[in-house]
């Protein structure tokens, strides 16, 4: 019951994460030391788990998909997402940079998280580090193009096949990605909702994205388990700029609904920031709430049980 609730509050943990553009749930897991068992127990997912049905019933079932590990988390990410979403509105109307200083610092902070699991470092990782880093910052640039497809529902699997995936990387925001879609207010209107149409369409993309990619994060972490975690910490530095609170939207798009899909933006000091909008640049409080975001994360990665496990063996395999 204890680890029950504990794999509760990190699930909800991270769907306060993917509610926010800029911010990825699947940091959230890294940090709380579940990511690896994450990747793996989406894996599972699939014929073999009818396989274990027929030979051992729904006991040997839920076994297999570590549902005592799965089920609390969802109902986390689900509670926090429904409950969340309302106050996220809110705070990024209301108090845009200092939300914004408290993730960064939570983000960068998980770099360093990240960089302790790393038991056999050489010089070549950081190749996969450039790497993440080059992609995390490539990504949002591509996403538009999925507004060119044309028909709302198939923008809506795609959408959600594609911030599904990125959930699952640390550092990179399924929720950033589908803003730069033009599908964010959309998917969270729809949520707050309840438009079983829309989450539907949504869902099936999700299932797609999870699928496949789980699979090959699994593989990648199985066979290439440094390298990999160094192209984790790539996406986590990427991302740290679309974060940084005092920034100046130079280029843009419209997407639906006249929607503004952001492209790229100029990063200014505090006192430029000031200067440009005419705005507080709240420099306090912005510091404050970035060194409380970065204390959080080091006092969380320190406590016992959250550090990244090597893969475990999953049944059936040979691995």
């Amino acid at each position: 019951m204890k680890r029950s609730y504990s794999i509760f509050l990190k699930g909800a943990g991270m769907g306060a994460a993917d509610a926010v553009p800029g911010v990825s749930g699947g940091t959230i897991a890294f940090v709380t030391g579940i990511y690896e068992e994450l990747i793996h127990t989406i894996k599972q997912f699939g014929p073999a788990a009818f396989m274990a049905w027929r030979r051992g019933g729904w006991a040997r079932l839920a076994t297999h998909l570590n549902l005592a590990f799965l089920v609390p988390l969802l109902a986390g990410i689900a509670a926090s997402l429904i409950s969340v979403a309302h106050l996220v509105t809110y705070l990024m109307a209301e108090h845009a940079l200092l939300l914004d200083a408290f993730f960064f610092g939570l983000v960068a902070a998980s770099a360093v998280v990240v960089s302790r699991s790393l038991p056999d470092w050489r010089w070549w990782h950081v190749l996969p580090l450039a790497v993440g880093l080059v992609l995390a910052r490539m990504l949002p640039a591509l996403m538009p193009f999925v507004s060119t497809l044309g028909a709302d529902s198939l923008m809506l699997v795609v959408g959600g096949s594609i911030a599904i995936s990125a959930m699952l990387l640390p550092g990179v925001s399924g929720s950033f990605l589908l803003l730069t879609m033009g599908l964010y207010g959309t998917v969270m209107e729809g949520i707050k909702s309840f438009d079983l149409t829309l989450i539907a369409q949504f869902a099936v993309g999700c299932a797609i994205g999870l699928f496949f990619f789980s699979r090959l994060l699994s593989w990648l972490l199985r066979h290439f388990h440094t390298a990999t975690l160094q192209l984790l910490i790539g996406f986590i530095l990427g991302s740290l700029p679309t974060l940084w609170p005092w920034r100046e939207l130079v280029s843009y798009q419209l997407g639906p609904d006249d929607q503004i899909i952001p492209l790229d933006y100029r990063y200014l000091l505090p006192n430029d920031y000031a200067l440009l909008t005419g705005e507080s640049a709240q420099l306090f409080g912005v510091l404050a709430l970035m060194l409380a975001g970065l204390i959080l994360v080091l006092v969380v990665g320190r406590q016992p049980g959250n550090s990244q496990a090597h893969p475990h063996k999953e049944e059936g395999s040979d691995a």
